[in-house]
């Protein structure tokens, strides 16, 4: 639930609102419809950062292009490191 009210996908919607308001009564234009084509572009591109985001707080792996992809190899390299410390200290005591 949190996610969709996300200030990407929040502003996203209350552009198309706005947009749909302005356009509603006026003649389609090429401006309109660029207009309307980086509407779309803005609410998908909103839509992925919430799914990536959802993706990242599961452990589950998100796409390479994704802002959150830095996060999750320093987390990745992180658990490696404790794994490795741990299976290290677990080695000192069985010896």
């Amino acid at each position: 639930m949190r996610y969709l009210f996300s200030t990407g996908l929040f502003g996203a919607i209350t552009t198309g609102v706005s947009l749909l308001r302005g356009t509603r009564e006026s003649p389609v234009t090429w401006r309109a419809a660029l207009a309307w084509i980086s509407w779309a572009i803005t609410f998908a591109l909103a839509i992925g950062a919430v799914r990536d985001t959802r993706r990242f707080d599961r452990g589950l792996e998100v796409a390479l292009d994704s802002p959150l992809a830095p996060a999750q190899a320093k987390r990745a390299n992180r658990d490696e490191k404790q794994a490795q410390k741990a299976a290290a200290q677990k080695r000192r005591r069985s010896s």
